[in-house]
């Protein structure tokens, strides 16, 4: 129930370190604005003061499950309270949560569990029918919980319970700021997906960062459209818990509805991706796109051609930057201040350097890659799950390697070039070109396959798969369109397939897929768009 609002105090620049936790970030400002709306998801509306009582009667019923400090709760859930209950709830009791993507299949789920050792699982009762193609074999689940209203759409191979009730509420845990709060999920090059640990103060300078970046203040709405089991959504709550501002998270991105949803949830402060912005100007010119209060849009990745079009036609202004998964919103400039073509200044407690690939720092105004450091403990994630080696690649000679190639001016305003390994970014989701190779290799007609990024025509990348087929076989592209649609999540499907006779390859047997990105779609490709096929999302 949201009561009548209590004067707003002024916004902390910053806490105590000994409250840069989500339990202390929770109880203090429940304290400071608790009767002001936090969180408002689909018809439900949280006040400051419910999200306390709500992670710990959440902690409470995972703790009579027998869940403690440290034990990693595997989330596969859409835009739903469910999800930021969990969260909180691993976080107040000191346990990890894991979100997974929902388009994730059979295989990726499987790997995800696997390697986070997750011991529950909560899960949307319209994804249950996923499990059926998950080996659960050796894997430490205990228990499935599901939720949602299709409750007889259970998967008749697994053993599944409905969501317990809340519990009693039992007090925070002496969380430290270094804890890792979750396991992100980011796309690998040359394997498998990446466990991001994410710690307590990670999820703080996530919001602090933002807030001061975007301006905010308990005056303002963020709205949001996209998926909770990323950081940029999840780092919105942050926002709201440490401004006073009130977060509205939507189901999902719809180009049409967009405006009006932003209308009526009275947003003054939205998030966006590269490619939402080409897809909102492609629609014809509405009223809606006027009719709001928003003053300010997170846009990062949008085609330059595109933002004056954007600004003129909604009244919204693009705010740049660069933030990861591994990291923060390190890389920014607030509104007023922000130079075009840049995204921004490293931000005062980090630095960044411009590397050769020795990594040596360049000189201003030559291409290297983006190496990052913070000077506040944990401000970073700790690592990868599970995965020392690649831990210690990633952050050798002391610096996050970011694997983008940047450039720095005399004035020191980054810009963002491209990406120096072989990640996918669509639509906002990471795609790990490893795994998508997987897939196609475990079809019987395939010898070889390299798969890569290309541009399209949204300024951002597709997927494009080049495959050697097997002596004596046939495949054709809609055959091995219906092999991926279960193994793979849709987004991940390559859009432009080349079917070729041997893969360029370097002197010692690796392939160059330089070559391939350089060479891109040409006569002989097929893509998937140009015949029409519409791919399933299960």
């Amino acid at each position: 129930m949201v009561r009548a609002m209590a004067p707003i105090p002024e916004i902390p620049v910053t806490l105590p370190r000994s409250q840069r936790t989500l339990p202390q970030m929770l109880t203090v400002q429940a304290e400071r604005y608790r009767d002001r709306p936090l969180l408002t998801i689909r018809e439900v509306t949280w006040t400051f003061g419910d999200a306390a009582n709500v992670a710990s009667r959440r902690a409470g019923m995972l703790a009579a499950a027998g869940i403690g400090p440290g034990d990693r709760v595997a989330l596969l859930l859409g835009n739903r309270i469910e999800l930021m209950e969990m969260v909180l709830a691993c976080g107040w009791m000191g346990a990890i949560a894991v979100p997974i993507n929902t388009a994730a299949m059979g295989p990726q789920i499987r790997y995800f569990l696997e390697n986070s050792g997750a011991r529950v699982l909560v899960i949307e009762s319209d994804l249950l029918p996923r499990l059926d193609q998950v080996e659960m074999d050796r894997l430490a689940l205990d228990r499935i919980w599901v939720v949602g209203d299709s409750q007889d759409a259970v998967a008749s191979t697994q053993r599944v319970e409905s969501l317990p009730a809340p519990g009693a509420p039992i007090p925070a845990a002496a969380v430290k700021s270094g804890d890792t709060l979750a396991i992100l999920y980011t796309s690998g090059t040359t394997g498998p997906s990446k466990g991001v640990m994410f710690p307590h103060a990670q999820y703080y300078w996530w919001g602090i960062n933002s807030i001061q970046l975007l301006e905010i203040t308990a005056q303002d709405v963020l709205c949001t459209t996209l998926p909770l089991f990323h950081i940029n959504a999840l780092s919105s709550f942050a926002q709201a818990l440490l401004s006073g501002a009130h977060m509205v998270l939507h189901e999902r991105f719809s180009a049409s509805g967009f405006w009006p949803a932003m209308g009526k949830s009275r947003a003054t402060v939205v998030y966006l991706l590269g490619a939402m912005v080409p897809i909102l100007l492609a629609r014809p010119p509405t009223v809606e796109e006027r009719n709001h209060r928003v003053r300010l849009a997170l846009g990062p990745g949008v085609p330059p051609d595109m933002i004056a079009d954007f600004v003129k036609r909604t009244g919204v202004r693009l705010l740049e930057g660069y933030a990861s998964t591994e990291t923060n919103f390190v890389i920014g400039s607030t509104i007023d201040l922000q130079k075009p073509g840049t995204i921004g200044r490293i931000r005062p407690g980090y630095h960044a350097r411009v590397v050769d690939d020795e990594d040596f720092e360049v000189a201003p105004g030559v291409a290297g890659e983006l190496l990052l450091r913070a000077d506040e403990p944990f401000a970073f994630a700790t690592g990868y799950y599970g995965m020392p080696d690649k831990t210690v690649e990633a952050w050798r000679n002391l610096w996050f390697h970011t694997g983008d190639r940047t450039v720095c001016d005399a004035d020191g305003n980054f810009r963002f070039l491209d990406r120096l390994k072989d990640a996918i970014r669509r639509r906002g989701e990471n795609i790990s070109s490893y795994e998508v190779e997987q897939v196609l290799l475990s079809h019987s007609s395939v010898e070889m396959v390299a798969v890569f990024p290309v541009r399209s025509e949204l300024a951002e990348d597709e997927v494009m798969a080049a495959i050697v087929v097997k002596a004596g076989c046939r495949l054709e592209p809609l055959e091995l369109m219906t092999f991926c649609e279960p193994r793979m999540p849709y987004f991940a499907i390559p859009r432009f397939l080349d079917f070729v006779p041997e893969l360029p390859r370097t002197e010692n047997g690796k392939v160059q897929k330089y070559k391939l990105r350089e060479r891109g779609p040409g006569a002989q490709t097929w893509d998937r768009e140009a015949v029409g096929y519409v791919l399933k999302r299960r």
